[in-house]
């Protein structure tokens, strides 16, 4: 297993995914119709014509954060203090992409009146058969890390967060190198996606990471709209950051974190 191509691309999903893979290896685009992530066509952000939505409290942002009870499958859990990225530690060489960088960090954009975390980590399916004792470790990684992000902002705020990573989206495609937690990372590509159903409008890309011995690692992300809150989703597979290999984002749970932002 290529133990650290998977440790540096976790990281830069999240300070929190980084933790659990460390424990783990021992050391549609319309509202009507939810992509899988693997679309190749332009994200969808069709902007309100509403009256600006008013910004939520902390406490109702904690009322609306995805709870265990909401999926069928996975764990849900808080982000720790000593786990959570922030602002300060994200830096773009490229300040046109630094609403990318930030996305994948967990960290919101902008100045949010308020915001809160939670991360989901699905479950593996279990090998069929006589396997590999490689096959059978990465079989054993093959689940999804999201890190769920609510941030609610004033006076339009969260619109200019949907265009700000729709241009980054653009301007970024060719790649970008940042600092993140003091680790130097670098993204090779990053591609628009058909992004989930359920906002008022939202941006989906998967970014490509450089990782070792040629890997190219994809994450998931997406920011999507209700209101004046944005709801960030960054997912990386763990088996995917060694082999580079794609996998479906889960709508699912991105479903359940948007409808209780109704």
């Amino acid at each position: 297993m290529r133990t650290t191509a998977v440790r540096r691309t976790v990281l830069a999903a999240s300070a929190a995914a980084l933790a659990l893979l460390v424990t783990a290896c021992g050391g549609s685009g319309d509202e009507d119709e939810a992509g899988d992530g693997k679309g190749k066509g332009d994200s969808t952000a069709s902007a309100s014509a509403a009256p600006a939505a008013k910004a939520l409290t902390a406490a109702e942002l904690e009322k609306a954060a995805l709870a265990q009870a909401d999926v069928k499958d996975g764990k849900v859990t808080e982000v720790s203090a000593a786990e959570d990225a922030s602002a300060d530690k994200v830096k773009s060489k490229d300040a046109a992409c630094q609403p990318l960088a930030q996305l994948q960090m967990g960290v919101p954009a902008g100045t949010p009146a308020a915001a809160v975390k939670r991360s989901w980590t699905g479950e593996p399916q279990k090998p069929a058969g006589d396997v590999s004792p490689e096959e059978a470790l990465l079989a054993g990684l093959d689940a999804e890390k999201m890190i769920v992000t609510l941030a609610s902002y004033e006076d339009g705020g969260a619109e200019q967060v949907i265009k700000e990573v729709e241009a980054a989206a653009g301007t970024c495609a060719g790649g970008y190198a940042y600092d993140a937690m003091g680790e130097a990372l670098k993204i090779v590509s990053v591609e628009k996606t058909e992004a989930p159903g359920g906002g008022d409008e939202a941006v989906a890309v998967t970014a490509f990471m450089a990782a070792e011995e040629g890997v190219k690692a994809p994450m998931k992300l997406v920011v999507a709209r209700k209101g004046a809150t944005v709801a960030s989703f960054t997912v990386t597979n763990f088996a995917a950051a060694a082999t580079g290999e794609d996998f479906d984002f889960p709508t699912a749970v991105s479903d359940a974190q948007l409808g209780k932002l109704a």
